[in-house]
């Protein structure tokens, strides 16, 4: 079965910036698009960025609008995320998300084992 595997995160200071990478451990077809959704202690897991795989439109929390700039590499099933200015309240764990869609199936997402972000002084 595919996995989706985020690296790039770690202890940044406030201020600092963070690249985040997500790459499949195999082929995957039909990716509608890509993106990044974060889940800080004690809430909800919510959007950070996306991306439309084939026209490359892209979507940001407005958190996050200015300060990071989603990207990807259709040719190898990777997507980026680049944080700059980081804020504490950026911290939360980060994941990859890949929203398949099938040509005559139901649209279904596949997630990353997550990757934590820590911005602290």
């Amino acid at each position: 079965q595919v996995q989706l595997v985020e690296s790039g995160g770690g202890l940044v200071q406030p201020g600092g910036s963070l690249r985040l990478s997500c790459a499949a451990s195999g082929t995957i077809f039909n990716i509608n698009a890509m993106g990044w959704y974060r889940q800080a202690p004690g809430k909800q897991r919510e959007l950070v960025a996306a991306i439309i795989t084939s026209s490359g439109t892209t979507n940001y929390a407005d958190s996050v609008k200015g300060r990071s700039t989603i990207s990807r590499d259709n040719a190898k099933n990777m997507v980026y995320l680049q944080m700059n200015n980081l804020k504490p309240e950026d911290t939360g764990v980060y994941y990859c998300n890949f929203r398949i869609r099938p040509r005559v199936t139901a649209d279904y997402d596949l997630w990353g084992q997550g990757t934590q972000v820590t911005v602290s002084s």
